[in-house]
């Protein structure tokens, strides 16, 4: 009978943690109003309440055991927010690459820019196809690009390590399709030189970056002339003139993709339907804001596994320590409770003034661990280790109040599930038993 009993409780847990999990912030609003609601409305809320609030008068005498569930669940809260702004922060900055209005098109099975190639022809004919913006002159505003890759030595080596850079020839039109690029020092490359600006992400990553610093690139020297910012996956790149580029590595005259800006959103329906249709084409259109999302959902996933898997192993450890504490208040206050419940007090108000006393130990804990991941990890820099499958891409950890409600709801499930079997064994164990015990 018993064991039928846990069974029953751990399929209950089971059912209510799946639906915790899915639960909107104003959902648990909801929640915590309805609670409050029959607390002092209903009878057996006015019981549950006055143990509550007995039980809640004795957290200074047992200060050392109820720390211990804040710690840890902080600890839980903290490493899990903390990891998962890794992936915030990874998606942000490739999302904040694209937008509605500018369109890529790639060889058609392609996954990457790297993988793609387009001649000269394919060029011309995605210039000419409808829903393509044009400037002043009437010009189409297309920016056809190569990209490649550098190996430069990583900042602050002391091995002299290399990494990854990613190297993109450009047009005058990349400008004009990315408005967001701005030189915040020095000058933009001349066409036709061996010159390059740099972002600000690949300057703080790479060693010899600065202005009117040389560096080797195709065996052949280049000039540093100016450093760029944007906001985005960009500012992790070096842009040089897509010719000489080119002529550098031998790539003759075809480029990896092309990026233009559409005359407004709308416009890559018929855009890409006519470069699909075309039978001389072998490419695929997408906006730039959809290429990018794309290109952050396998690494934000395995951001977002690791933190999980981590959080998770650590919130293991913080139930039994919740479980092991409660187990114990509760065996304090056997002979309160078995008294309360033999002056009619029923086992509900039982169960839920237990769980509310670690609930509410869990919601501190979880907004103490919450505040401390904020506080040193929002907006702070990382990058990784071949971002694109080109170079590595620099990026600032993002703690959203996404995440942090994220953070809380874990607090919240390690609170509900540590504080559970103590309630239901309080409310459930016999009065005459309970008297003996204690």
């Amino acid at each position: 009978m018993k064991l039928l009993k846990n069974l029953g409780l751990v399929l209950l847990m089971a059912v209510l943690l799946a639906g915790w999990v899915m639960l909107p912030w104003w959902g648990a609003l909801a929640l915590a109003a309805l609670l409050a609601a029959w607390m002092f409305l209903f009878r057996t809320g006015a019981q549950a309440r006055s143990v509550a609030s007995v039980g809640l008068s004795t957290l200074t005498q047992r200060l050392g055991s109820s720390a211990v569930i804040v710690v840890g669940i902080a600890g839980v809260v903290g490493v899990l927010v903390s990891l998962l702004a890794m992936a915030e922060g990874y998606a942000r900055t490739q999302r904040n690459s694209g937008s509605l209005d500018t369109a890529i098109v790639m060889r058609g099975a392609s996954a990457n820019e790297v993988s793609s190639s387009l001649s000269r022809e394919d060029i011309v004919q995605i210039e000419q196809a409808p829903g393509v913006a044009r400037n002043a002159k009437g010009e189409p505003i297309l920016s056809a690009e190569t990209v490649v890759a550098a190996n430069l030595p990583v900042r602050g080596s002391k091995t002299g390590d290399t990494g990854s850079a990613q190297v993109r020839g450009i047009s005058e039109a990349a400008f004009a399709v990315r408005p967001q690029v701005k030189i915040v020092q020095g000058r933009s490359f001349q066409a036709g030189l061996r010159e390059l600006i740099v972002g600000k992400g690949a300057v703080r990553q790479f060693d010899g970056l600065t202005v009117g610093a040389t560096l080797k690139l195709g065996n052949q020297p280049w000039t540093v002339v100016g450093v760029f910012a944007s906001g985005d996956a960009m500012e992790s790149e070096l842009w040089a003139d897509a010719n000489v580029v080119n002529d550098a590595y031998k790539r003759g005259g075809g480029r990896n993709s092309a990026t233009v800006k559409l005359e407004n959103p709308a416009a890559i329906k018929a855009f890409s339907e006519a470069l699909e249709g075309n039978p001389q084409l072998k490419v695929k259109a997408t906006t730039t804001l959809a290429f990018f999302s794309k290109q952050a959902e396998r690494m934000t996933q395995i951001l977002r596994i690791i933190g999980i898997t981590v959080g998770a192993i650590m919130a293991v450890g913080a139930v039994f320590g919740a479980l092991n504490t409660m187990f114990a208040a509760v065996a304090s206050r056997a002979r309160e409770i078995a008294t309360l419940r033999a002056i009619g007090f029923r086992g509900l108000p039982v169960v839920v003034a237990v769980m509310l006393e670690t609930t509410l130990l869990a919601l501190l804990g979880g907004a103490i661990g919450g505040f401390v991941a904020w506080l040193l990890f929002n907006g702070f820099e990382a990058s990784t280790m071949s971002a694109g499958a080109v170079g590595k891409l620099s990026f600032n950890l993002a703690v959203s109040p996404q995440l942090l409600w994220e953070g809380i709801k874990w607090a919240l499930a390690i609170g509900f599930v540590g504080g559970l079997f103590p309630a239901v064994r309080a409310a459930s164990l016999p009065v005459t038993t309970a008297l003996r015990e204690a």
